[in-house]
């Protein structure tokens, strides 16, 4: 079985083309810039080396039609012809109280994405997109939606319901989502093969820290609770984004700075987190170059972000009783020694003792405790496309 995986962005496509049979990516690449000028295309096939084709690109239709030219090429195509594909997975953002699990797509299921927009006004449109291309493009293959929030759609109503009226859940759906699911689920399941038990044996705390991170609870491998909110905005401070904060902040800004409610969430999703803080950059790479160098708000931009995931960790250990292992994943959980050294520090109360020199590793799935921790710590490289490609193969099939 062959299978297509996409994931949309707002002016972007990113795609990889599976065989499932041994799980082995066939090609991988992305449509970048669409409706911008100077879009283009960048194709990386497993045999070969990574083209590139400029074309202007105005709409995810035509991006998603000049994916498919570049899997059948003559020169660089993986694929014969759009029969060999057996089905396509879209990355869905949020699926709201709809969807707990991934679902073949049909009418009433778009319908539900939709409903879902107002809830991920930014990021539900250009998954829509990408669906109505993909039907367009390869009309009689299936398709299957899975869900970034269907993971977390297992958390109890004590950690999902705000402090807010309840009619305000009742009417506009307003409680805790969160998200990266897709990451989570699959970092627990190889969690659970690397430590060798059954994954309902095991309590975990998986830790997603990239420009965007969240951290989640999982007690016999269902998420009890997750660091993000309604929106990707609560939680962690992160590369742009503030995280978690007092609301009255928002009133506060507008009469100080005479500002819109507009102009106060563009600043709390893009202009805030380590960005804001370091005034360097949202890049942790670039915030720890310059922390090297002396820059003293560099340094206190890492201080923040390393005690907020800290303060995660410790809360979901009080949640869960204690835990059998922190993960690390996502490009700075991934490739990050220095992240991982900071949240673990002084855990040993919880079992968690980091082996300093087996911490010395990027982007390599190990184990990096001391051989006698009870509560190990692993990194593990998330790979959400190849747990989309399985969804979507066990649905399809």
């Amino acid at each position: 079985m062959k299978i297509l995986v996409i994931n949309c962005g707002s002016s972007s496509l990113k795609y990889q083309a599976f065989n499932m049979e041994n799980e082995d990516v066939l090609a991988k690449g992305v449509v970048e810039r669409i409706g911008i000028e100077g879009s283009k295309l960048k194709h990386e096939p497993h045999n070969g080396d990574e083209t590139e084709i400029e074309k202007d690109v105005s709409d995810h239709k035509e991006a998603f039609k000049l994916v498919v030219d570049a899997l059948t090429n003559e020169q660089h195509g993986v694929l014969s012809s759009l029969e060999e594909i057996d089905a396509v997975g879209h990355r869905v953002v949020h699926g709201g109280e709809e969807f707990s699990e991934s679902v073949v797509i049909n009418d009433e299921v778009m319908s539900a994405l939709d409903r879902c927009i107002s809830l991920a006004p930014l990021h539900n449109p250009p998954n829509i997109y990408g669906i109505e291309a993909a039907k367009e493009n390869v009309p009689g293959v299936t398709q299957v939606a899975v869900f970034d929030t269907a993971f977390h759609q297992s958390m109890p109503k004590k950690s999902y319901l705000y402090g807010l009226p309840y009619e305000y859940y009742e009417k506009h759906s307003i409680r805790r989502y969160g998200f990266h699911g897709t990451s989570h689920k699959y970092v627990a399941n190889r969690a659970a093969e690397m430590l060798g038990k059954p994954l309902n044996e095991l309590k975990l705390i998986t830790c997603h820290l990239g420009n965007g991170a969240s951290v989640a609870a999982i007690d016999k491998g269902e998420s009890v609770d997750t660091s993000m909110g309604l929106t990707p905005l609560e939680g962690l401070v992160m590369g742009t984004r503030s995280g978690s904060l007092d609301p009255a902040i928002i009133k506060y800004l507008m009469d100080k700075e005479d500002l819109t409610i507009e102009e106060v969430d563009t600043i709390l999703n893009k202009k805030s987190g380590v960005l804001g803080l370091s005034e360097v950059s949202n890049d942790f790479r670039d915030i720890e170059k310059a922390t090297e160098d002396g820059n003293e708000k560099a340094k206190t931009a890492l201080d923040v972000f390393y005690y907020n995931v800290r303060k995660y960790v410790g809360s979901y250990l009080a949640t869960l009783n204690g835990a059998d292992a922190v993960i690390f994943t996502a490009g700075l959980g991934e490739n990050s020694p220095g992240v991982r050294e900071a949240v673990t520090e002084d855990m040993s109360y919880a079992g968690i003792e980091l082996d300093k020199e087996k911490n010395q590793v990027r982007g390599k799935e190990t184990d990096v405790s001391k051989d006698n921790a009870s509560c190990k710590v692993l990194v593990i490289p998330t790979n959400e496309e190849l747990m989309i490609a399985r969804e979507t193969k066990a649905l399809a099939k």
